[in-house]
């Protein structure tokens, strides 16, 4: 199944999270994460904030679960979807911690791991944690560089213009030959970046036209991931024929690999609607 789901819980982006996810937990969550992966789905995903301004937090939600605890919850109760980070913001960490961090995430998840990263827009949350805001996008591409060169490697060695380091053991490390790095973003420089330095895109906020201009406009290699979120949450038992049309109309946007926002009312019924949407595709 290509299909892939935005974690419940775990955010609340305003429009998106349901009225459940608020008093929900990791029961919750892990209840789901057993039913996708009973079911076929591809991954789950969990974003990365520390702090988030208040008045960031009214536009884009304030609740963002730590993807490095929580993959690692999930990976134990679960054996086959891989586990995303939708995104990992590449300036808030040097590229040796993320190799040794999700390469034994990777590691103790059977090689589950993709690496979702971004090169973040909080200038706050950057000065928060001491990042430098303005070189944000040249350090993200240092930094895929030297993840390409050190992910699944017990000697990494890197030389660039923001990192630079041999002579080191990371152990354990990705059991992966080649974690996957999807690059999110909706610029083109974030496509250009995703295509020179990474295994997949992951936009948002583009209309449809937007991307197919896009894409179009670029030569993708081969293997390469384009992961379109399906839009507003999908309802598979009460919107059959909608849900059908919104993952129609993403693929012919040009996704490889679709991620949908499920809409519940509760945990059994978010279940029931994984199902239901599973149904679906195996319809297709």
């Amino acid at each position: 199944m290509r299909l892939g789901l935005t974690s419940p819980v775990v955010t609340a982006l305003p429009g998106f999270n349901s009225a459940w996810e608020r008093t929900a937990g990791i029961a919750e969550l892990s209840r789901i994460a057993e039913a996708a992966d009973r079911l076929g789905f591809d991954h789950l995903t969990c974003s990365e904030h520390v702090a988030v301004p208040v008045e960031v937090a009214e536009q884009r939600g304030g609740t963002y679960w730590d993807p490095l605890a929580t993959l690692s919850y999930l990976a134990a109760r679960t054996s086959r979807i891989r586990l995303v980070t939708q995104v990992l913001v590449l300036g808030y960490h040097h590229p040796l911690e993320v190799a040794k961090r999700y390469g034994t995430l990777d590691l103790v998840s059977g090689g589950r791991v993709v690496l979702g990263v971004g090169v973040g827009s909080v200038e706050e949350e950057f000065a928060l944690v001491g990042a430098d805001f303005p070189a944000r996008g040249a350090v993200a591409d240092d930094a895929m560089r030297a993840l390409r060169g050190s992910l699944g490697q017990r000697l990494p060695e890197h030389d660039g213009p923001h990192f630079s380091y041999s002579g080191l053991v990371v152990e354990p490390h990705a059991v992966q030959d080649r974690v996957s790095l999807w690059v999110g973003g909706y610029t083109p420089r974030s496509l250009r970046r995703a295509v020179t330095l990474g295994d997949g895109w992951m936009p948002f906020g583009l209309g449809h036209d937007r991307l197919r201009e896009l894409l179009a406009a670029t030569d993708l290699p081969d293997g390469f991931e384009v992961v379109l979120g399906a839009g507003r949450p999908v309802d598979p038992i009460g919107e059959p024929d909608r849900t059908r049309r919104a993952l129609d109309r993403t693929r012919a946007a040009g996704a490889t690999l679709v991620t949908a926002h499920v809409a519940a009312t509760s945990a059994d019924h978010y279940v029931e609607q994984l199902e239901a949407l599973a149904g679906l595709e195996e319809s297709q």
